[in-house]
């Protein structure tokens, strides 16, 4: 296992590589910018020139691409353009934890929703439930996001006054009450979030159960009358978990990349608006900063989701 954790290690180097030449080939490409939204005309041109030539937007991209490369293997993404003397560093520390606890708050919701609901309608095939499940699935694949938030939030926010519609916190809130205030905050935007996953790995559970329990392992453990939970738990369950371990790697970074547009609609202060606001704004550092963490985010994801597999499934082996 420790060597292949070092070869994947070792692969991971030249697709970092790769990754950073079309983070930073796409950023480029954009049309104009930083002071492009902002020109005032009183204001002399050469100004501005000035201040491109400061930034080091007017080097050659090769070198402006090497400038960058360098600044990240010393783990320095330099300054931001829109809020002048701030590290990137900085201002992405502020925002990522708030993207964290929503990415695990929803992907918490995901698995307690998904194996149950998906394990009753593999037990209970062509029930209410499974056709209600079944008809959730579909439904939780095909909205969007940003309008299931629209809903929720004229719903539950506007309507009922149940949940807040945007922000992460209130600002009164002390010690466990602030804890509660964040969840309280966290509900909405989290199920947002998770509802894709939630229908996705249903289906997945309710498949793989529907398989497993057809095997002749499980028939013969039902004719040494093993009791039915037994079978279900102990046997079933965990080899139709092998699959939604496989995916858990892509998950994450699902989870991260799909927040951008989640934290948009509820304003919430995480990466996703920084993305965004970043982009309108020009904020090349930012923005290269916050894309080179999602991909390293999706890359570690898939090795956790290789070594969670060989945990789940004794008979893989990497040696």
């Amino acid at each position: 296992m420790a060597q292949y954790i070092i070869r994947r290690i070792l692969v991971f180097i030249p697709m970092l590589l790769i990754l950073t030449v079309i983070i930073f080939a796409l950023a480029k490409a954009a049309p104009g910018d930083p002071f492009t939204k902002n020109i005032d005309p009183s204001i002399d041109p050469e100004i501005y020139e000035q201040q491109k030539e400061a930034l080091g937007l007017n080097d050659p991209l090769p070198i402006q691409y090497f400038n960058w490369l360098g600044g990240f293997v010393k783990g320095d993404f330099g300054e931001s353009i829109q809020y002048k003397g701030r590290s990137v560093e900085s201002i992405v520390g502020e925002r990522i934890t708030n993207t964290i606890y929503l990415s695990l708050f929803a992907l918490v919701i995901t698995f307690i929703f998904a194996i149950p609901i998906g394990l009753y309608s593999a037990r209970r095939p062509y029930s209410l439930l499974d056709y209600t499940a079944t008809t959730f699935g579909f439904l939780g694949l095909a909205i969007p996001n940003f309008f299931f938030g629209l809903v929720a939030i004229y719903v539950f926010s506007i309507n009922l006054d149940w949940f807040p519609a945007q922000g992460s916190i209130s600002g009164d809130s002390e010690g466990f009450g602030r804890v509660l205030d964040r969840l309280h905050h966290l509900i909405l935007p989290g199920f947002t979030l998770g509802l894709a996953g939630i229908a996705t790995y249903m289906r997945y559970v309710r498949s793989e159960v529907l398989d497993i329990m057809k095997s002749d392992y499980i028939r013969t453990a039902q004719a040494k009358g093993m009791s039915e939970s037994n079978i279900l738990y102990k046997h079933t369950l965990r080899n139709a978990l092998i699959p939604i371990v496989t995916l858990l790697g892509f998950e994450l970074g699902v989870l991260l990349s799909g927040a951008v547009i989640t934290e948009q609609v509820f304003n919430y202060p995480g990466l996703g608006t920084l993305f965004i606001d970043s982009i309108v704004n020009r904020d090349y550092p930012v923005i290269m900063a916050i894309n080179l963490l999602l991909g390293v985010t999706i890359l570690v994801g898939n090795l956790v989701a290789d070594i969670l597999y060989s945990l789940v499934d004794p008979r893989i082996r990497y040696d």
